[in-house]
Formats: structure tokens, sequence, C-alpha cells
């Protein structure tokens, strides 16, 4: 038995006035593929480029890693492959950010059914010349990895933090390490193209190490990170704790900070004095002393076509003002305290963005059992006001997919030649594609990808 994959090209905007997502219907697109990096850059009226990335067949038996470099134009609404020599070898798991006038690539690994390499190298990619250099920073930087977090400080700099990596320790046995290492890399002033690493060692209150975490920056220039996986691996098996937690690192500080929501603000009605005696008194101070609920959970379903049951554990916070210092001060009765606010589940892999301060969340994924479960819910958080998540798409069981698990057989017939427009490294496995097989979806939505777990 194999697990089934899909890979999908397609392109979907999300509407946050309307509240709505359109699927974009653009000719000659790249390839399908999975963990690779896009990055928007103000240029030419607003571009978005993407690099590298992967593709897997259904039966996850052959693997192709992309060394393309695409263009989309916003302002035309078309697709261009940039070709320009000299770039990345093909990856996956690598991380690229916007830097002036360059993108900035750096780390990644390979897989083939031989073997699997990780890398440390950096190259930059010059958005004017459309030129690619490979750059050799001073100082000692971080081992080779993937899944990093790579974001660009206001002052200049770029920030790698942890990762993924994984060695063999004996004939058919792999050890994996989650990476909690921070680095700083500058450009040199006054020497253009040369660049320095410095390790750094943040205070705070930092992150568990984990694998699979997301990042946004935010409107104050702090990096920002939510969930991931952390793996407890045996010599043959491995399984995850997935995360729901966020946390914020301030550059300039250099310092961790958790991520705490204040809650929703709760308006209060100052009542009327009245004599005792009064009818309702009694059960006024019965109202008193009221203490705080204690964090509630809710459990949904997922049921797999085989009877397979996953559960989803997603958290109610109780909030209100029970529990505050009795005074003469008191409500008219029940305060006007907000239903528990529903956070995002514990999961990894999941899309950040942030637009007009709100950070978004989209989908992601987790594991139940041997069963991987994707998601496609969105929720929405005020990073001024740090009060409550809003969910804007919620959690539907009825459209949830699994990494369904097929024959051999039936597999073979789903996979067809690859698109074209990527360009290979001989010894990949190239030549292969999943056709488009699915379950509906809402009208307009995304699909979330059914994708293994790997250092995306």
């Amino acid at each position: 038995m194999a697990k089934k994959t899909f890979v999908y090209n397609e392109l979907y905007v999300y509407n946050i006035r309307k509240d709505a997502w359109t699927k974009v219907e653009i000719p000659n697109p790249p390839p399908r593929r999975c963990a690779h990096q896009a990055v928007v850059v103000p240029q030419g009226g607003g571009q978005l480029w993407i690099f590298g990335g992967e593709f897997a067949s259904p039966d996850g038996e052959h693997f192709y890693h992309y060394r393309d470099l695409w263009v989309l134009h916003l302002a035309t609404r078309t697709w261009e492959q940039v070709r320009s020599p000299g770039g990345p070898s093909g990856r996956s798991g690598h991380r690229m950010v916007a830097w002036k006038r360059q993108l900035i690539l750096f780390g990644g690994f390979h897989e083939s059914t031989r073997d699997y390499i990780y890398y440390n190298d950096l190259y930059a990619f010059n958005l004017d010349a459309f030129t690619w250099s490979r750059l050799s920073p001073s100082g000692t930087g971080p081992t080779p990895r993937s899944g990093c977090q790579m974001t660009v400080t206001a002052q200049g700099s770029i920030v790698i933090y942890g990762g993924y990596s994984k060695q063999r320790v004996r004939k058919d046995v792999d050890r994996g390490t989650q990476h909690s290492d921070m680095f700083l890399l500058k450009a040199e002033e006054g020497r253009e193209g040369r660049w320095a690493w410095t390790r750094v060692n943040p205070s705070g209150a930092k992150p568990t190490p984990r694998s699979g975490f997301s990042v946004a920056v935010a409107p104050n220039h702090q990096t920002l990170l939510f969930g991931g996986v952390c793996d407890d691996e045996e010599d043959e098996s491995l399984e995850g704790h997935f995360l729901s937690d966020l946390h914020f690192y301030d550059p300039v500080r250099n310092r961790w900070f958790a991520g705490q929501l204040k809650g929703p603000k709760v308006e209060k009605r100052r009542r009327r004095r009245g004599r005792r005696g009064e009818p309702g008194d009694s059960s006024k101070q019965e109202l008193k002393g009221t203490r705080a609920q204690e964090p509630l959970q809710v459990a949904r379903e997922l049921v797999a076509e085989d009877g397979t049951v996953a559960t989803v554990q997603q958290g109610l916070a109780a909030r209100g003002p029970a529990g505050q210092p009795e005074s003469d001060d008191s409500d008219d009765g029940p305060s006007e305290a907000a239903v528990p606010a529903v956070e995002p589940s514990a999961r990894s892999s999941a899309m950040l963005a942030v637009k007009h301060g709100r950070l978004y969340l989209y989908g992601g994924m987790f594991e139940a059992g041997d069963r991987q479960v994707t998601l496609s819910d969105l929720y929405c958080l005020d990073l001024h006001k740090m009060e409550e998540w809003t969910v804007l798409v919620e959690m539907d069981p009825e459209s949830q997919e699994w990494l369904e698990e097929t024959d051999s057989e039936e597999d073979s017939d789903e996979v067809k030649g690859a698109e074209g427009g990527g360009e290979s490294e001989e010894d990949e496995d190239s030549g292969e594609e999943a056709r488009e097989q699915r379950p509906s979806a809402a009208p307009g939505e995304p699909f979330a990808d059914s994708l293994p777990r790997t250092e995306q």
C-alpha cells in the first residue's frame, strides 16, 4: 500500500473586503509543484517570483526537483519563465526573500531514490539585470538545512533561524535534527556583493525546537512564528507533536516573546445603586466573585472513507470579566462577554501573510496515526490589538483531504509525463506527473494539498 499525493499549480486570490477566494486562470503557468518559494516585489507594477520546489508522483516513488525561475507580472497577469545561468541547483524546502532589488536564496534539500543532500549555499538574483550570483560570506554560517526561518529586518540584515536536516546513522536508518540556532547575514558597508555571517544568541521566551513552523513579518518589523511539529524519533518510527503557539522575535533587542492574546474587550454597564432588598439583589450577589472558567477543548472528528477517525482539538479560551475584584460598580447582570474564541488547531506548514496590520493564517496539516490530514480553514488576527483570532473560513470536516492509500497498480495508471518548463538534473527521475483527481470543494475555494510531511 502506498500513500497518494496530489500536487497542484493553481493560483488563488483571497479578497479581504469581499471575504472570498477566487481561482485565477492565467495561461502557461509553472508546472505543478510543492515546497517551492514565492516572493512578491513592487517592480514592474508588482511581480510574484517563484523558484524551485518538487514534484512527486501519486505513489511517492518518483521525485523531481525543479531549478526553474518564474515571474508572474501582476499588472498584465502573465507568466514568464526567466532563464538565467549560474543559479541554484534543483531543490525543495529552501528559503527566499526580497532584499533591496535582489532575491536572496538560502539552503534547501535534494532527494533522489538513491540519496539526499542538504544545502547551506547562498545565492542572489538581481531583479534589474536578471542575473544569478553565488555569495560567499565571511564568518561561520548555518549548517546545511531546509525549512528554516528567513526574514529581513528593518536594518537590512537577514535572519536565519532553525530548520531541519537529517543524516544517515546506519544502513536504511536516518536521524533528523531540528535546529534551533540563529544567524545574522549582513551586507558589508562599502563592499558591494560582500556579506558576513554572525551567530546570535537571542534571549527571552524561545520557541521549543520544531520543524514545519510558519513565519511572517509584523508591522513593527518583528518576526512572528506560528505552530510546527516536534518529532520524537525512534529507530524505525516517527511520532509528531503538533503545535499552535505564537512567538515574536525582536531583532533590535535580540529577544523572543511569547504571543499572548488579551481576549476581547468587554463592555460593562454601571448600574444605579438600589435600596437594600431591591428585587433581584440576591441573584446579583451570586454573580459576584465568579471565577474565570478553565480553558475548554472542543473536539471535531474527521472521518476517512475507510472509517478511520481523526480528532482535531480546538482550544476555546473562556474570556470575560469573570474573576474580577468585587466592587459596588458591578454589572447589571451577566456581562456582555464575548463567546469563547476559537483558535487555530495545532498544525504544521500553514501559510501566513500580513496585510493592513492583520495576520492571515491558511491551512496546514496534522497527523492522526499513520494518516496525514490537510486543512483549508482561514483565520485572521489583528496584530495591533492582539485580542483574539477571527474565523474567516471554518474547518469543515466534510471537505478535509486525507493522504489516501491506494494499491500500486492504481498508481501506475495515474502517472503521466511531467509538464514542460522546468529544468532538471541528469540524475533526477523526471517525466512523472499526477493527473488532477480530487474531491469537490466549495466554489472558489482552494484545496489543501495532500503532501507528505517534508522539510517544506
